[in-house]
């Protein structure tokens, strides 16, 4: 899940046979003048320019941004619309679940029409939506525009991804994503401190208006700055039928598959930690927003830093089903330990503890999540938009169902959170040993490390 001091690092690298990825669907040549993805609209120094990385990484970083922005208010969006934690959660689930759906239907669609006019149309869509949240009567109103300000945002993330693959091939993209990491990261460490800091001036509604402004501003970037990446003659036709074909032919690759699940179970148990930490820190622990936003920046600066470890020091030198393997291990360690520490055994732990344990828990992600994505991504060959679409669908899936496990027993423990962790950390480990077969790639030579694909 990376300088950007460093532009060769994105420049494209001759296919080889060792870096050549296997495909699940059948891909058609690329010329070669184009570079990786024959897409001639952008010349070597504008793929490999900081405007590029800046446009695609805000893209990326929406939706961390619509979730962890508005995560300091979620107590008082109980409150004000008088609903249960839970209920209130489902306000994320909601999104999550737009974000999941959004992708499947934007992503083979822009195999179909070329990434440029169904991202803008995905951007003017969150737009409205986010306008229309900050107007929501009661929490029945906000949960169905949260769904829709997810549909239409997922543009963002899952086209985001397919440009890379259009421009990209092997370790030229997997250095990419490196470098988009530094930008789509920061998301995650300034959305919470800045939703809790505006908390400070307006109420949850008025976060809303802000998302909506951001959605408005990247429209015109988009608009403005970032061309058509998939040439004509490399789009699929034929509307739903080759898409679902292309879908098949994915799932019938065991190795993609075990990369689907293996990454939408680590996100389950980061978004427990997403969903369940305002509850957490503020109601059971009785810390500020302002503390609750300061403690969730630092979980996000690991997570980042431990991205850059995993792109610059594994990338290329540790097989990526290692480094995934670690860091599999040390989450269920960590879920193990939250669940003791929250459970009372200890008695009142207090809070450093438990935010200790949620720091390892988060910088622990960028061993697995970013591998898992772009290794699967690797193996799509043409349909790049579908497969960005079902690896980000099952995050984004699994995450909604995760998301209201962790409030069933009420705002006063923080078990259920530590139960979903363990669960969703131990299933992705079963689905790791038997789909991704770490052994055979190691008995082989491995395949590289790879570099973070986004969240």
């Amino acid at each position: 899940m990376q300088q950007p001091g460093q532009p060769a690092a994105a420049v494209p690298v001759p296919v080889t046979p060792q870096n050549t990825p296997r495909t699940a669907v059948p891909s058609p040549p690329r010329p070669a003048s184009a570079g990786a993805a024959g897409a001639p609209q952008l010349s070597r120094r504008q793929r490999a320019g900081l405007l590029l990385t800046l446009i695609l990484g805000s893209l990326s970083a929406l939706p961390p941004l619509s979730l962890d922005t508005y995560l300091p208010a979620l107590p008082e969006v109980g409150d004000a619309l008088h609903t249960s934690a839970s209920t209130a959660q489902l306000t994320l689930t909601a999104c999550l679940l737009g974000l999941g759906l959004g992708q499947l239907v934007v992503g083979p669609m822009s195999d179909q029409l070329g990434r440029r006019w169904p991202l803008l149309c995905g951007m003017s869509g969150y737009v409205l939506a986010s306008a229309a949240c900050a107007v929501a009567p009661n929490v029945e109103t906000l949960t169905a525009f949260r769904f829709a300000q997810g549909l239409a945002g997922s543009a963002g993330i899952v086209i985001a991804r397919a440009v890379v693959r259009d421009l990209f091939d092997g370790v030229a993209m997997a250095r990419f994503f490196s470098s988009l990491m530094l930008v789509s990261g920061l998301a995650p460490i300034l959305a919470p401190v800045f939703g809790g800091q505006l908390m400070r001036f307006t109420d949850w509604r008025g976060i809303f208006v802000v998302l909506a402004v951001i959605g408005a501003v990247l429209v015109a970037v988009v608009f403005r700055w970032l061309p058509e990446t998939l040439p004509a003659e490399r789009r699929t036709s034929g509307g739903v039928r080759p898409a679902l074909r292309d879908m098949r032919g994915l799932f019938r690759d065991r190795v993609f598959t075990g990369h689907l699940l293996v990454g939408g179970l680590t996100f389950a148990a980061l978004f427990a930690y997403v969903s369940a930490s305002p509850f957490v820190i503020q109601e059971i622990h009785g810390a500020s927003p302002q503390t609750f936003s300061l403690l969730f920046m630092a979980n996000s600066i690991g997570m980042v830093v431990m991205s850059q470890v995993n792109g610059k020091v594994f990338v290329g030198r540790v097989p990526a089903q290692r480094v995934m393997g670690v860091g599999l291990a040390l989450i269920v360690a960590d879920s193990v330990a939250l669940l003791l520490l929250t459970s009372g055994l200890f008695g009142d732990v207090g809070l450093l503890p438990v935010s200790a344990g949620l720091f390892v828990l988060m910088a622990c992600m960028p061993l697995v999540l970013p591998n898992a994505n772009s290794e699967g991504l690797d193996r799509a060959g043409h349909a790049a938009g579908s497969a960005s679409a079902l690896l980000g669908a099952s995050a984004f899936f699994v995450g909604a169902i995760a998301s209201p496990l962790v409030g069933v027993a009420g705002e006063g423990t923080a078990v259920p959170m530590a139960v979903v962790q363990l669960v969703s950390a131990l299933l992705a480990s079963l689905c790791f040993v038997l789909l991704c077969r770490p052994r055979r790639a190691r008995r082989s030579g491995g395949r590289r490390a790879v570099a973070p694909a986004g969240m």
